[in-house]
């Protein structure tokens, strides 16, 4: 990227290479030449966790889980919604992904992850969805561009029947899987209809204001 410097790479297991650029006090994560996150816009990782939020009946002790940490707009804007007696974990499976927010972007970090209520878990998201059973009250899933295993193939399976199954299993009754996607999916809406989740598919956009591009989230219910 032109005026970027290169200040560190990522390497996500049986997966792809990222790359952290900065411009000043802007910073970008880059998959190959395909920007996957800038902290020039995040209202829609925002309105992610927001609208998650919106959408659960009130009730005490939240347990959240977070896939995964990115750069942490989808956790803080969580942070800023919940109780003191809440719980979230947050899953993020590369580790230089945690070094980056405690490093070159601490200022953007704020501390989130000192928080707390914050748990994190250097592993696959993957991994405490199937470990869960009636567990959470919300599943947040932003570890790709959508429902589509872009940073590592074996995501695939989050997004399909059997994952969307398991992750059903792992969610309290009336908890709710929100998954974040830069493009629109109908087959994954029918999907997640299909398993028996109560869908609500909201286009939102990348930046604050009403402007950028149009992103979509699904917040699929458990009955």
């Amino acid at each position: 990227m032109f005026g970027h410097d290169w200040i560190g790479t990522a390497h996500v297991p049986d997966g792809v290479e990222m790359r952290l650029m900065q411009r000043g006090d802007e910073f970008t994560i880059l998959l190959e030449r395909n920007e996957l996150m800038s902290t020039r816009v995040s209202a829609s990782e925002e309105a992610l966790a927001a609208m998650t939020h919106t959408r659960l009946a009130p009730r005490p002790a939240q347990q959240w889980l977070i896939g995964g940490y990115g750069m942490g707009f989808t956790l803080r804007a969580a942070l800023a919604v919940l109780d003191t007696d809440a719980s979230v974990t947050v899953a993020e499976i590369a580790p230089e992904i945690i070094e980056w927010a405690h490093g070159p972007m601490r200022s953007v970090t704020a501390g989130c992850l000192d928080d707390e209520r914050v748990v994190l878990v250097q592993d696959d998201v993957a991994m405490l969805i199937d470990a869960a059973c009636n567990a959470y009250d919300a599943i947040l899933l932003d570890v790709d561009n959508g429902p589509d295993g872009l940073t590592r193939r074996v995501n695939d399976g989050l997004y399909e029947r059997d994952g969307l199954h398991t992750a059903m299993a792992a969610l309290r009754r009336g908890g709710i899987l929100a998954v974040w996607s830069a493009e629109p999916d109908a087959a994954f809406a029918d999907r997640l209809r299909d398993v028996g989740f109560e869908v609500d598919e909201v286009v939102v956009r990348e930046a604050a204001n009403d402007e950028g591009a149009h992103h979509v989230i699904w917040f699929a219910r458990k009955r």
